[in-house]
């Protein structure tokens, strides 16, 4: 079969197509013919490990996995003996951060894993989007404890975090905030944030509101330019370590002082998780922005384009048609 492989940690130029053996469904696993991924950040972070700690999970010399792509639509082509609630032809999307594999003409789930049939209301290649970025959103409202009615800021809105964030958050009852660039703030606007700041034009530090949690969803603020926006008891998380790694350290000590503190949460997903977010979409509360689609042979490009920072939304990879 067809997949996107990389045998060494570096640019987008180490992950090229090329031919590998099909795998077989063990006892407990179904094999799904996969027709559309995503290229996010999540794989870019394993492909570049720019991150030095990512290695401890995909291997400290060269990566033992050689086939990204962690969200998948598809369709099951085979089921293993002890498999009872999915079945061959079932529609199926799902998020595999363990073993990966959505950059490939076919991968293999366990039953019980991050996998569930699709929304009735999405396609394929929609569906593939629905995971990544709104597992991590939710992570963190998690984290945050949110509660209805209180003040939340998204920073970074139109990311696939981001903007899974600001359609979570409204389901919860919060009243949001969201921070974007000037192309974007209808979108955004269209998403149910209360409010939008254009930072191109605005300086979202100036604003007069308190918030209960500051949600950073690209990695580009820090706690303490943040700080003054946040009530006495607020809560900061950044999907990113900080500068010199700084959000580590203080999620250990500011929890500890009582006051405003800094979260870094570790993501998890579950099957009830997925399930969770196609009852959202069917339910017409949440549906993923998509910004463009690549073809298996563009992934370069399509690692660039994600790296460049001008993504909006989620980026597509094409499978199968």
């Amino acid at each position: 079969m067809k997949a996107i492989v990389y045998k060494r940690y570096g640019p987008p130029e180490v992950a090229g197509l090329t031919e590998v053996p099909k795998p077989v469904p063990k006892d407990n696993e179904v094999l799904v013919k996969v027709y559309a991924s995503t290229v996010n950040r999540t794989d870019s972070g394993f492909r570049s490990a720019e991150y030095f700690v990512s290695r401890f999970w995909s291997g400290l010399l060269r990566p033992k996995l050689n086939v990204l792509g962690c969200e998948f639509a598809g369709i099951i082509e085979e089921t293993g003996k002890n498999v009872a609630t999915l079945k061959t032809g079932d529609n199926v999307f799902g998020y595999n951060d363990k073993t990966f594999g959505g950059h490939a003409e076919y991968l293999c789930m366990a039953e019980h894993d991050a996998i569930t049939t699709l929304p009735h209301n999405l396609d394929l290649k929609e569906a593939a989007a629905l995971t990544e970025g709104a597992h991590y959103a939710l992570n963190n409202i998690k984290a945050a404890k949110t509660q209805r009615d209180q003040h939340v800021l998204v920073y970074g809105a139109t990311g696939a975090i981001g903007s899974a964030a600001v359609q979570l958050l409204k389901h919860f009852g919060a009243r949001v905030t969201a921070v974007c660039n000037t192309k974007n703030v209808a979108l955004v606007k269209g998403l149910g944030a209360d409010i939008v700041i254009d930072y191109q034009t605005q300086d979202f530090t100036k604003t007069a509101a308190k918030f209960h949690f500051v949600f950073d969803a690209v990695g580009k603020s820090s706690f303490k330019q943040c700080r003054p926006l946040m009530t006495e008891k607020g809560i900061y998380i950044s999907t990113e370590l900080g500068k010199n790694g700084v959000n580590i350290p203080l999620a250990l000590i500011t929890p500890l002082l009582g006051g405003k503190k800094v979260l870094f949460p570790i993501p998890t997903i579950s099957k009830e998780d997925v399930i969770f977010l196609k009852e959202l979409v069917e339910k017409g509360i949440y549906k993923p922005v998509i910004d463009r689609s690549y073809s298996m042979n563009q992934i370069v490009e399509a690692y660039t384009y994600v790296e460049s920072g001008q993504k909006t939304g989620n980026v597509i990879l094409k499978i199968a048609e």
